[in-house]
């Protein structure tokens, strides 16, 4: 469970807030020996065991992998139909509703307990790890060294690692056990460790939190922390609708939300043609593929979903998936195959609006809520579909190729 932030039509590997760093850090493996000593010091001021300084902290490793991984910059941005498609699979859906019932009695209870369906807690166990067939393989405590010895993020990794050799200690996890992502994320539900120290629960009664070995642990665990996210009990996440012919797109993305019933004043239906209910609730319009694509309503629980993991087509996915889970048919409206659009290519859009004296920040290659805000300010300027959506008619419009 990575906390990172995506806008709609960028998905990375990775993206962490840029955190100051407190002391002296070092990224190439000549002086990581140093920068080991000083992590010895912050272990032993935050109370880790000298015993445990002693072996795990001085026998860290570095990993040039990962900082290869935590550098990389993709050329290309990934498009929801490809991200979805990648996601929300026959199989994955198969497996989600075999292991919903393998586990009913267990997630029935947290139901009960944490107000959170069963479907939902299996949707994240399938995007995260594959149902806990992969929970990766690098070393947590070697990939947190090495970036808490990166100057880019050093003063995050270096609590993170923290975290982690509290967490060793507490369970007596072995250095061999205590594998993950590069980045750190542990177990079937990745939980970074200060979030594993937070919210993970001993689900089966054993005495120990074990979200590598334990299907009870883990997914108690993301039952209780998406409880403690805001997750509102008898609620969806969203769904699928259908937009009128003549929306005008005025109110589109997370910051204009509008009351159900105002949404079915627009005439927007569910995604079968019937009406939409209109309980008291809030809801934000998706068009993660642009108008030609699905649309989507999302209510708070998709806004807890984001606090998951930052990712709009994230949020969908599991949304999705979780509902097919539950037994709900395919998307109405197949996502559209588009073009990935390069970095280099997204830059000139954004140059190209300023240009034309659409303000969307400086050009950086990523399409962020500015540049989607500048995007449809220009394309109902030009009468274009204002969905905010880098289509080839509005780069051709203004005159970037496509």
């Amino acid at each position: 469970m990575l906390s990172i932030t995506r806008s709609p039509f960028y998905v990375s590997a990775l993206f962490l807030s840029c955190l100051s760093t407190s002391f002296v850090v070092h990224a190439n493996p000549q002086e990581f020996d140093q920068c080991v000593v000083q992590l010895k010091d912050k272990a032993k001021q935050a109370g880790i065991s000298q015993q445990t300084i002693d072996t795990s902290v001085a026998n860290l490793k570095f990993v040039p992998r990962v900082i290869e991984l935590d550098q990389q910059q993709p050329e290309f941005t990934t498009t929801f139909g490809d991200y979805f498609g990648k996601r929300v699979t026959d199989w994955r859906v198969q497996k989600g509703r075999q292991l919903l019932q393998e586990h009913r009695e267990l997630l029935n209870d947290l139901t009960k307990q944490y107000g959170v369906p069963g479907q939902y807690i299996v949707s994240f166990w399938g995007l995260e790890t594959n149902y806990g067939s992969y929970k990766g393989k690098m070393p947590v405590l070697d990939s947190l060294a090495t970036l808490a010895c990166n100057p880019r993020r050093a003063t995050y990794f270096t609590n993170e690692l923290i975290q982690a050799l509290k967490l060793k200690e507490k369970y007596q996890f072995s250095d061999e056990k205590m594998v993950g992502s590069w980045a750190g994320a542990m177990g079937h539900t990745q939980f970074m460790p200060t979030n594993y120290a937070k919210y993970a629960v001993d689900g089966n009664g054993d005495g120990k939190a074990d979200l590598w070995d334990s299907t009870e642990d883990a997914l108690t665990s993301a039952a209780n922390f998406l409880q403690q996210l805001g997750w509102k009990a008898n609620e969806r996440w969203g769904r699928e609708v259908i937009l009128p012919k003549d929306y005008d797109f005025t109110y589109l993305g997370s910051k204009n939300k509008q009351p159900l019933t105002k949404w079915a004043e627009l005439q927007v239906t569910q995604a079968n043609g019937q009406p939409l209910s209109t309980p008291d609730m809030q809801a934000a319009l998706y068009l993660p593929s642009g108008h030609a694509g699905p649309a989507f309503l999302g209510y708070s629980n998709f806004d807890v979903i984001m606090r998951w993991n930052r990712s709009e087509f994230y949020a969908i996915a599991v949304g999705n998936l979780a509902d097919r889970i539950n037994g709900a048919a395919p998307l109405t409206q197949t996502p559209p195959k588009h073009q990935r659009l390069s970095r280099k290519q997204v830059k000139q859009l954004q140059v190209a609006l300023n240009d034309k004296g659409f303000d969307v920040g400086k050009p950086d290659g990523v399409l962020g809520r500015n540049s989607i805000a500048g995007l449809q300010d220009y394309q109902r300027s030009q009468g274009l579909t204002a969905d905010g959506f880098p289509d080839e008619a509005t780069f051709k419009s203004l005159g970037v190729k496509y």
